[in-house]
């Protein structure tokens, strides 16, 4: 089938885009968040298509849009003005939910936040873990979980550099939501490097030296996974947030994980794959065994890798989706 969506989470739409459909990227003269078009530093295939409005509205007529995915309330407003069609009414559509509730202005307090289409029964929302789905006031509107799905990169860890890793987008900006505040106490016990968007001005904002944590600012999606495959140790110091895509990476690529048990992670990294704790303290210590451990370290990456590919495989990720859409266009 002819799926339409719009280039909003990259990592995300590089699994979506591996399946058997043709799928239809929006792409504008300015390549804005509303036509960013293909990515340019991840690896899509020839089925992912850029369109522009124009081209779309022709493809409308002709019937050749079998179904949408949303990703932001916006979207519902494009595919009116660009395909003159009413999404969930005369095009079949979902919403992809990829945020945990209380991210974005306006949600409203958690656990309270109600889901923008929370008043809508005719376009299901598919949450991308069941945190989510329970956190969310979703309303009359039927939902669903599709779990994410990795492109497989390999198992690459070599754990040669006894640092410690974390990626992160924009910590200046997110500060306590991404655990930022917490890379000084990280930083006492371990050289880090963080990779990731929006990392200027990180050293100053929390008064980290530059001598013990390396800043590593918007690497291509490959040249990162090498890297992240030479560290010792996977670090994931967020407080709130949806699933990071990086943190099961990061699991697919070797590294055993040293996370805060909030949200999702206490579902997806099982204890034999690293250790989840609410106190920083314990965390710490765990970071500083694998450091001096490498055997440790290796043992408990083979675990986390094993673990991701079971539960976040691109196969039962493409399946579920094919499953859902196949539901929605009958």
């Amino acid at each position: 089938m002819r799926v339409l969506l719009w280039h909003v989470h990259g990592s995300w739409t590089t699994a979506f885009v591996q399946g058997r459909h043709e799928y239809l990227i929006p792409v504008t003269p300015d390549r804005g968040p509303d036509g960013l078009g293909r990515a340019r530093t991840w690896d899509w295939p020839a089925s992912a298509r850029e369109v522009t409005p124009e081209q779309l509205r022709e493809i409308s007529v002709d019937g050749g849009v079998d179904v949408v995915v949303l990703q932001r309330t916006r979207d519902l407003d494009l595919v009116r003005e660009w395909l003159g069609r009413e999404p969930g009414r005369d095009l079949p559509a979902v919403f992809l939910e990829h945020n945990a509730p209380g991210l974005e202005p306006g949600d409203g307090p958690v656990p309270h936040t109600r889901h923008p289409l929370a008043d809508r029964s005719d376009i299901p929302i598919v949450h991308v873990t069941h945190f989510n789905q329970l956190f969310y006031d979703n309303g009359r509107a039927p939902t669903t979980v599709v779990e994410h799905g990795i492109v497989d990169p390999g198992e690459r860890w070599t754990g040669e550099l006894a640092r410690a890793a974390v990626v992160t987008n924009e910590p200046v900006r997110r500060g306590r939501t991404v655990g930022a505040d917490l890379l000084p106490g990280l930083a006492a016990v371990a050289p880090v490097d963080v990779f990731g968007m929006g990392l200027a001005g990180l050293h100053e904002r929390y008064g980290l030296d530059p001598g013990r944590v390396a800043l590593h600012d918007d690497p291509p999606q490959a040249a990162m996974h090498t890297e992240l495959a030479r560290r010792r140790v996977y670090v994931h110091p967020v407080r709130w947030t949806s699933l990071g895509l990086s943190l099961l990476e990061a699991m697919h690529l070797g590294l055993p994980v040293v996370a805060l048990a909030t949200t999702e992670a206490v579902e997806a990294v099982p204890a034999e794959a690293g250790v989840l704790s609410t106190r920083p303290g314990v965390l710490w210590d765990a970071v500083r065994t694998y450091l001096h451990d490498e055997d440790a370290a290796r043992l408990a990456g083979k675990a986390a890798r094993a673990a991701a590919l079971e539960r976040y495989g691109l196969p039962r990720f493409l399946t579920d989706w094919d499953r859902l859409l196949g539901e929605v266009t009958r």
